[in-house]
């Protein structure tokens, strides 16, 4: 086992993917690990009952399941360990819940999941920790905006919706000459096309219900931290009893070993109807990090190996009172594209963009936002569907 361990560390992304997490050898050859249901897991002796001194204790604690893919994902992060639990939501909730105490200060980037910001005005100032939001450009100048009590700072890259892309080395560097956790939510780019840990961020955060899963049918989240900062991230994750099922680890794991090539087919298929988008009278912009003409595209090429598969772009519309109209009118239009949240999965989806709630990252303002997740559809009828679409917000 130790010598495919070696070789995984050099081997090609598609080829890890195919090998780590799984040990066919634990079980009599079995390529895929058991689906191990547990609450109860029983002792041998009072003494060791008493000690713990056994691998698995209580089914919140993990099974060979959840292990399986909580090593999996290491193997990716390069974490020194990893905790699944049962949404993307709650991945970003549990490490905040973990570093920040009533009377702390975060600072929290104004482009963020949108359930984050709510949560964050909500539940965590009804703990009495006090959120600030930072302008997701502001680099190292987020200095300035760390106080004695700032604990931590919380990165989304690119931002959700708008794509906003911020330099997290920057932001990381500046944090911690202030002792502050860095945490990062990196969903759109998975650890294949970016690796948070490797950019100075002590905790990465993951929705696997997007692209790792990729079918649409699961909801689970991931947390990894460094060394220095596992501990208490296990600890609290214990505390609240917050744990992802058995089930849904197999489902993940599985999606884990096609993650690379079907990234590859976003990646591909969301470029070219980005890039198509911004020939179109119809678009008055393309909030797509990887194309030169975006404004964060220079840091994305210097920190990302990919770009995933879900952007959006701006309508062209003259009117404000028109914004909805024209934007309901090409939605309902779509039939390749479904009208649903979430992303990463196999099928194409569209939505209209809400971005009220941004205090500094404000919306463009030359027409609504509509976000696209460009799916494993053929190209040629992606753009076909969108084609629909203009005509009819033409006509709204």
């Amino acid at each position: 086992m130790k010598d495919k361990d070696t070789l995984l560390q050099n081997a090609g992304i598609n080829t890890r993917l195919s090998h780590i997490g799984n040990s066919p050898s634990d079980f009599h050859g079995f390529v895929n690990p058991p689906v191990v249901h547990a609450s109860t897991v029983l002792f041998p002796n009072a003494r060791t009952m008493e000690t713990h001194d056994q691998k698995y204790t209580y089914g919140t604690r993990g099974t060979p399941t959840t292990d399986a893919l909580c090593e999996a994902i290491d193997a990716l992060e390069g974490s020194a360990g990893t905790v699944i639990v049962p949404s993307g939501l709650a991945a970003v909730t549990i490490p905040f819940l973990a570093f920040l105490s009533a009377g702390d200060h975060a600072l929290v980037v104004d482009s963020v999941y949108g359930p984050t910001r709510h949560f964050c005005d909500t539940m965590l100032k009804r703990l009495g920790v006090e959120v600030e939001y930072y302008d997701p450009l502001i680099g190292a100048g987020i200095e300035q905006m760390i106080r004695p009590n700032t604990k931590l700072v919380h990165t989304e890259a690119p931002g959700s919706n708008t794509f906003e892309m911020q330099d997290i080395s920057a932001i990381s560097t500046a944090a911690h000459r202030h002792g502050c956790v860095v945490t990062m939510d990196n969903t759109w780019a998975t650890p294949l096309y970016f690796k948070p840990l490797d950019h100075g961020v002590d905790i990465s955060i993951h929705a696997v219900t997007k692209y790792p899963a990729g079918h649409s049918d699961i909801l689970m989240g991931t947390v990894s931290a460094n060394a220095a900062h596992w501990k208490r991230l296990l600890d609290a994750h214990g505390q609240l009893g917050i744990c992802g099922a058995p089930d849904d680890a197999y489902q993940v794991l599985k999606g884990l070993r096609t993650m690379g090539v079907r990234l590859e087919r976003h990646q591909q298929s969301a470029l070219a109807i980005a890039q198509w988008l911004e020939g179109r009278e119809e678009v008055a912009r393309v909030l797509h990090p990887a194309l030169p003409s975006f404004p964060g595209h220079a840091i994305w090429k210097r920190d990302f190996k990919g770009s995933s598969g879900i952007f959006s772009f701006v309508l062209a519309v003259d009117s404000p009172q028109k914004f909805k109209a024209k934007a309901h009118a090409f939605l309902d239009a779509l039939r390749i594209f479904g009208l649903g949240y979430s992303w990463g999965g196999f099928e194409s989806l569209a939505l209209h963009v809400n971005l009220n709630d941004r205090r500094l990252a404000k919306a463009p303002t030359e027409g609504p936002v509509l976000r696209l997740q460009i799916g494993l559809e053929d190209v040629a009828d992606i753009k076909a569907d969108i084609e629909k679409g203009f005509a009819a917000a033409k006509e709204a």
